[in-house]
């Protein structure tokens, strides 16, 4: 599937009536915004993050607000801040996904005066969440961590220990970054306890729906090739794969690319040239996502340090080059 191709469907299944506008707001046009949110972040899951789903969170957003515009209670115009901040946050996500770090910068900037607006602390973590990632994108280690500590800050992790468990382990990757072995795995195993402690029943925003104990296992994958543990950074990208939802496709990809790398640092040629492989099957002609792409960037360069002169590492190269660049 072409670029144009891929940008089009996008919009099509983006497509939604628009918010009717009407004296009285109420519940009715708050949950019409909710579900554009979640038709947003089912798509993300499936696709990975582009410019088409950034502009579709940005436009709901700006209704979300317009909708302030008409008479409301204070209920429902708190949570419509909050959807769009929500909404924002997610524009900034699918920025960052896209590795647009300038623009994933203003709308979590933006998404983080929102959410205090509407008094949406599981947004507010969000943002700190995403600045940490985004950090970390930028190689800015320190700020990833400072981020990842931000977020454990924000009350509703004293009230949830899935989101404590969540800025538990973005901030491990901070460490393991700076190269922190202790304060990494330490994290790390706040974030494990802190999984084990959650409830089910809870109500919580889609966007957290990621979060769980393949996540975990994704992310310590990630801490743990970044420490130089690369036969226990495979073993974590085998159990994520085990236990992530089918749903979630862009992620199956991203870990499959982070396993190969972990196995291409163990001098596993094969087995990391048959996994990264897998990662344009599992997208299914899809563009990748930038940040997916820069990912198997980091492969083939490794890949050619490891083995230069390895013909099974030669022919994915060529394969690289020729048909899924």
């Amino acid at each position: 599937m072409n670029r144009r191709t891929f940008m089009a469907s996008t919009a099509v299944a983006l497509a939604t009536p628009a918010v009717v506008s009407r004296t009285m707001v109420g519940t009715r046009d708050v949950h019409t915004v909710r579900g554009e949110l979640d038709r947003i972040n089912a798509l993300d899951d499936q696709r990975g993050g582009n410019q088409t789903l950034e502009e579709a969170a940005i436009d709901a957003a700006r209704r979300a607000l317009g909708l302030q515009q008409a008479a409301a209670s204070q209920r429902v115009r708190s949570r419509l801040f909050a959807l769009a901040s929500d909404l924002t946050a997610t524009a900034a996500w699918t920025a960052l996904d896209s590795r647009q770090f300038g623009r994933a910068e203003q709308h979590l900037e933006r998404a983080l005066t929102l959410a205090g607006k509407g008094g949406d602390k599981a947004t507010e973590l969000r943002v700190w969440n995403t600045m940490s990632m985004l950090a970390y994108q930028r190689k800015e280690y320190s700020d990833a961590v400072a981020a990842g500590q931000a977020a454990l800050r924000v009350g509703i992790t004293r009230r949830d220990p899935m989101y404590a468990s969540l800025a538990h382990a973005r901030t491990a990757i901070g460490h393991a970054a700076l190269g922190d072995r202790q304060a990494a795995l330490r994290s790390l195993g706040y974030a494990g306890d802190a999984l084990t402690k959650t409830s089910a029943d809870e109500e919580r925003p889609s966007w957290i729906a990621f979060y769980g104990p393949a996540e975990l296992q994704s992310l310590t994958a990630i801490a743990q090739d970044l420490l130089g543990r690369h036969a226990e950074s495979e073993a974590a990208s085998y159990q994520a794969l085990t236990a992530l939802p089918p749903r979630f496709r862009r992620n199956r990809a991203l870990v499959t690319a982070r396993l190969a790398l972990a196995q291409v640092h163990q001098g596993e040629i094969e087995a990391g040239c048959a996994s990264a492989e897998r990662v344009f099957a599992l997208m299914d002609g899809n563009r990748l996502p930038a940040r997916m792409r820069s990912l198997i960037g980091d492969f083939h360069r490794d890949l050619l340090t490891t083995a230069p002169d390895v013909s099974t590492a030669k022919s994915w190269g060529d394969r690289y080059r020729t048909e899924w660049s």
